[in-house]
């Protein structure tokens, strides 16, 4: 793998973020997926997508717990480009055993019962929409934490078992922010109430001035905890 991904990085090397979006088009043809949440970033890459044509399946996870505002965002973005974007829903009968069993808001109680939330209204649909492709792309930065400094733009995700591409890996969210401005992209309006990183509502909340980009998200547990899992195995 590591030999099939060095050439892979050979081939891309140098070409921009829609160009190499197109590489993995074509050289993987309905085996392309992006997951979106609506932020920054991802608008970003929508756009790149969907104004070039390219044919890359897009994709989100309705967990059931999402701002308004990024509903906001979603719809605008269906009639922005006249678009599918793919739903994937957490399983029902996990969800109601889940919250019958511990109530609507377990996640504050424990690292353990955030997790099992996560899994259940995350990972797992997660699991289902990248089933059956082979390159993933995300909207992941550097800079966005501590964890991801060490990462490079494309990867081997052994627990999906499958590459995952990170366009705009390198950019700074001040050349994110010019890109939206430049193109008029629809973005999501609690980014301009201190929301660096928006997820579902109850775990999310504005980041003070001096905090850490991800301050705001599960901001009851310790720093080091604050991953969800979806991008862990990379």
């Amino acid at each position: 793998m590591k030999e099939q991904l060095a050439a892979i990085a050979e081939k891309i090397k140098g070409l921009g973020p829609v160009e190499g979006l197109r590489y993995f088009a074509e050289a993987y043809p309905s085996q392309v997926v992006f997951s979106t949440s609506f932020g920054w970033e991802d608008q970003a890459i929508t756009h790149m997508i969907f104004s070039n044509n390219l044919p890359i399946e897009v994709f989100t996870l309705e967990t059931g717990r999402l701002f308004p505002e990024t509903y906001y965002v979603w719809n605008r973005t269906l009639d922005v480009y006249q678009k599918p974007i793919k739903a994937y829903f957490p399983q029902a009968e996990a969800v109601q055993q889940m919250v019958s069993s511990k109530g609507p808001s377990s996640f504050y109680d424990s690292v353990e019962n955030r997790k099992e939330c996560c899994y259940i209204r995350k990972i797992e649909p997660l699991k289902r929409a990248l089933s059956g492709h082979k390159i993933w792309i995300t909207g992941i930065r550097s800079e966005q934490s501590v964890n991801r400094h060490d990462m490079s733009n494309l990867e081997w995700d052994e627990g999906n078992q499958m590459i995952k591409f990170h366009p705009i890996f390198f950019w700074s969210l001040d050349e994110v922010k010019a890109y939206i401005k430049e193109y008029n992209i629809v973005y999501n309006p609690l980014h301009d109430k201190g929301f660096p990183s928006i997820g579902c509502a109850p775990c999310t909340r504005a980041v003070r001035e001096g905090e850490d980009f991800r301050a705001g998200r599960w901001w009851w547990e310790d720093q080091s905890k604050k991953e969800c899992g979806l991008h862990a195995a990379s």
